[in-house]
């Protein structure tokens, strides 16, 4: 990927912490989790969850139109919605086109700005708008992994990689809309009913529909919800019961907030860990293992162990690898 093809925008991985990270340099007070289910017991204690952000494996279409069972575009659609303009960009444009879609968002004074400037625009414009802006640019590739080592110059083959698309569905005045930069507008999957599951009913739908057009087994998929951060309701429930001298009750949100925190010392170390170059980690632990002898033997067991692999996944009929 050439610095001209992303205009400087790094790939970024589809976690939890990576996009919370994200909001709160936006000044979001929102979180992103990891859906392992669809279920409507999974998702009762992520309520209020205002949009889903689903990682998919990229496939070229053969039709610019949307099937007549994966909705309908709406080129009238009032609310917001930009274009990937650039490469590398999408996961950040997806959570701006869903935050451009929620009511009375709170959020910091440069995104505030960004979606003033940006009304009225169209698409196209609206995503050169959203992926010029320096400042979202530096916030993004903040996470993402750094990239020190060039193979160009190398005469090393092309090879062809796996490209990954993130889209949104997020309810907007009463319908379940998909939001994808890389199309021309956004796509209306029907109006829901606002009593029982509500919204998610149809984007299960439409979701489970999408990941059953992949061949079975298929595991090129991710699904994280944007939700309200649910500590502060926690530490407000829990002063309230302590008040009351509901001690039981107490004790169960006291071990929920325990649990919240906990992941979020998880999350802040992982974001630490994506922030440091372990390059010279690298060419440390390779020298110390040539002095001492072991690299060559070390080399040929990983061979080996690749050649296992591969004659394992041929075995399983799931195509070749190259060893190298």
């Amino acid at each position: 990927m050439s610095d001209e093809e992303s205009s400087g925008w790094e790939l970024t991985e589809s976690d939890p912490c990576v996009f919370t990270e994200l909001l709160n340099s936006l000044g979001v007070p929102y979180i992103v989790d990891d859906l392992y289910s669809l279920e409507p017991g999974a998702l009762s204690s992520l309520q209020p969850l205002h949009a889903l952000i689903f990682l998919f494996k990229w496939l070229p279409s053969t039709s610019s139109e949307p099937s007549s069972t994966a909705g309908q575009y709406d080129a009238e659609f009032p609310g917001f919605f930009a274009h990937q303009t650039v490469n590398n960009a999408c996961a950040t444009l997806a959570v701006i086109n869903a935050l451009g879609n929620i009511p009375s968002l709170p959020s910091g004074p440069q995104l505030a700005d960004l979606m003033g400037f940006t009304t009225g625009m169209d698409p196209q414009t609206c995503g050169m708008a959203v992926t010029s802006a320096d400042w979202l640019r530096e916030a993004h590739n903040a996470l993402s992994p750094p990239s020190a080592i060039s193979l160009d110059g190398l005469g090393l083959p092309k090879r062809t990689e796996d490209a990954y698309h993130f889209v949104v569905y997020i309810p907007i005045m009463g319908s379940v809309y998909e939001l994808d930069g890389l199309k021309p507008y956004p796509v209306r999957h029907g109006e829901y009913e606002e009593s029982g599951e509500g919204w998610l009913k149809t984007a299960r739908e439409v979701i489970e529909h999408r990941i059953g057009t992949y061949s079975s087994g298929a595991l090129e998929f991710s699904l994280l919800a944007l939700r309200d951060d649910p500590l502060p309701t926690l530490n407000a429930q829990l002063e309230l019961l302590q008040q009351s001298g509901r001690d039981s009750e107490a004790s169960e949100i006291l071990v929920k907030i325990s649990n919240e925190n906990s992941k979020r010392e998880r999350w802040a170390f992982e974001n630490s860990l994506r922030r440091h170059n372990h390059i010279g980690l690298a060419h440390a632990l390779l020298l110390g293992l040539a002095n001492a002898g072991q690299l060559q033997p070390a080399i040929d067991n990983a061979r080996q162990v690749m050649r296992e692999r591969i004659a394992r996944r041929r075995e399983m009929g799931l195509g070749d690898v190259d060893e190298d």
